[in-house]
C-alpha cells in the first residue's frame, strides 16, 4: 500500500484524526499544570508568551528534522511562499495561541476544551461566504445550534469550576482563539494544495513562534521564571504535541476531503475535559458539564456530517 493509499484508507484515518484530537484535548490540563508549577501570576502575559514561543519554536523544529532526517524530504521553498507562511504563521500560531494561553489561565480546562470546540462552528460560519459549493443548509444550521447551546450551558451553570462570568480576557479571548483557528485551517488547505502539508506545519509552527517569542521578551530580559524538571517534562511533551497533532491533521487534509477529517474534532473537546478531570484536582465533571459536552459534540458531528453530504452531492451532481 502506497503512502498516499494509507493517508486516504478510512480507518487509518479515522485513527490518525482521533489520535490527533486527543492530542490536541491533552493540551488543556497540561498547560494548566505548567501555570501552577510555575507560579505564574494571572496577570504575567509576558511569562505565557515566552513559553508558548519556545513551545512552538522548539515543534517547528522538531518538524523540519522528521521531515529531513527521517523521511528525507527538503524543506527549502521558493521565495514567492515565505510571505504566506509567515501570515499563516501569524494567525495559526502567534494569534491563536496568544488567545488560547491568555484564556486558559482564566478559565477552567474543562470549560476551556469546551470553550475551544467553537473553532468547528467558526470554520462552518466563514466557509459559506468562502465557498460557493460550502453553503449553510438546515443540517448545519441544527448542529451550530446544538453546539452553541451547550456552549452556552457550560457558560451559564453556576459551579465552583465553571461559574456564571464570560469574560474578555478569559471566554471571550477562547472564542477569539477558535476564529484564528478557522481562518488559519482556510489558509493551511490552500497552501497545502501545493506545498507538502508536513512543510507547511514546519514554516507556520517556527515562524509564528517568533511573534509569541517577542511578546515574552520582557520575561525572558528579567529572568522571571524558575524552572523545574516537571516543567521541561510538559514542555518537551506540548512541543510533541503540537508537532505531531498539526502535522497529522495538515497530512489528512491534504489528501482527503476536508468534511472526512473534521468530523472526528468532536473528540478534542470530551478528551480535553476527561483529561482535565483526571489530572486537575480541582475540576470534575458535573451533569452540567456532560450536558454541555453531548451537545457541542452533537453539533461538530452534525455540522461535518452534512458538510460531507454536501461534498457528496457535490460530485453526484456538479452541474446543479
Amino acid at each position: 500500500m502506497t503512502q498516499n493509499n494509507i493517508w486516504t484508507n478510512k480507518y487509518f484515518v479515522a485513527l490518525m484524526a482521533v489520535i490527533a484530537c486527543i492530542l490536541w484535548g491533552s493540551a488543556f490540563p497540561v498547560l494548566k499544570i505548567t501555570y501552577a508549577e510555575l507560579q505564574i501570576a494571572p496577570s504575567d502575559v509576558s511569562a505565557r508568551m515566552l513559553i508558548a514561543g519556545a513551545r512552538f519554536f522548539l515543534a517547528g523544529l522538531m518538524v523540519f528534522a522528521v521531515q529531513r532526517l527521517f523521511l528525507g524530504q527538503s524543506v527549502k521553498i521558493q521565495r514567492a511562499n515565505l510571505m504566506p507562511l509567515l501570515m499563516l504563521g501569524l494567525a495559526q500560531t502567534g494569534l491563536q495561541y496568544y488567545f488560547f494561553y491568555n484564556g486558559v489561565a482564566a478559565v477552567s480546562g474543562i470549560k476551556s476544551a469546551i470553550l475551544n470546540s467553537v473553532g468547528n462552528f467558526w470554520v462552518v460560519i466563514l466557509a459559506h461566504f468562502i465557498y460557493t459549493n460550502d453553503r449553510l443548509n438546515l443540517g448545519k444550521v441544527l448542529g451550530l445550534i446544538a453546539g452553541f447551546a451547550g456552549i452556552v450551558l457550560v457558560n451559564w451553570q453556576p459551579s465552583t469550576t465553571i461559574g456564571w462570568e464570560f469574560s474578555l480576557r478569559g471566554e471571550g479571548f477562547l472564542v477569539l482563539a477558535g476564529l484564528t483557528s478557522a481562518v488559519g485551517t482556510f489558509w493551511a488547505k490552500s497552501l497545502s494544495k501545493t506545498l507538502n502539508p508536513v512543510t507547511v506545519n514546519a514554516y507556520q509552527l517556527t515562524l509564528g513562534s517568533l511573534l509569541l517569542l517577542a511578546l515574552g521578551i520582557p520575561t525572558l530580559v528579567d529572568g522571571g521564571l524558575t524552572l523545574t524538571p516537571l516543567f521541561w517534562a510538559l514542555f518537551i511533551y506540548s512541543a510533541f504535541l503540537s508537532a505531531a497533532a498539526f502535522s497529522i491533521w495538515y497530512t489528512l487534509l491534504k489528501y482527503n476531503k476536508a468534511g472526512e477529517v473534521t468530523i472526528y474534532r468532536f473528540v478534542i473537546p470530551i478528551s480535553g475535559a476527561i483529561l482535565s478531570a483526571i489530572l486537575l484536582p480541582d475540576e470534575q465533571l458535573t451533569i452540567s458539564i456532560l450536558a454541555a459536552l453531548v451537545l457541542v459534540a452533537l453539533g461538530i458531528s452534525a455540522v461535518n456530517y452534512w458538510q460531507r453530504s454536501g461534498e457528496e452531492d457535490a460530485q453526484k451532481h456538479p452541474g446543479s
